[in-house]
């Protein structure tokens, strides 16, 4: 069983940029180890014969079927467009 010293709560606490009393690292210290304990019992789990999975539950995607299609016509895109020019939309500058 690993255990969590106060050392590994601190390096962590500073890697993610919290400030934290030694009352608080005393207090991180018992319930990392609690989550530590508890996820090495998952070792103990047979799971011969278990499929590696990625979602507890089966998802999949319905999609259909990716066949070209023709699109709309030039003109009726740019019927929609506020402003144009050349066949082609034209938008505000976003680079100075």
């Amino acid at each position: 069983m690993s255990t969590i010293s106060k050392e590994q709560v601190k390096h962590v606490a500073h890697l993610a940029r919290l400030a934290m009393s030694e009352e608080e690292v005393t207090r991180f210290q018992g319930q990392l180890e609690k989550i530590i304990t508890f996820a090495e019992q998952l070792n103990e789990v047979n799971t011969d014969g278990v499929k590696p999975m990625t979602h507890a539950f089966e998802s999949r995607n319905v999609l259909r079927e990716d066949t070209p299609e023709k699109g709309l016509p030039v003109e009726d895109v740019l019927k929609n467009a506020p402003d144009h020019e050349a066949g082609q939309i034209r938008v505000p500058s976003v680079f100075s």
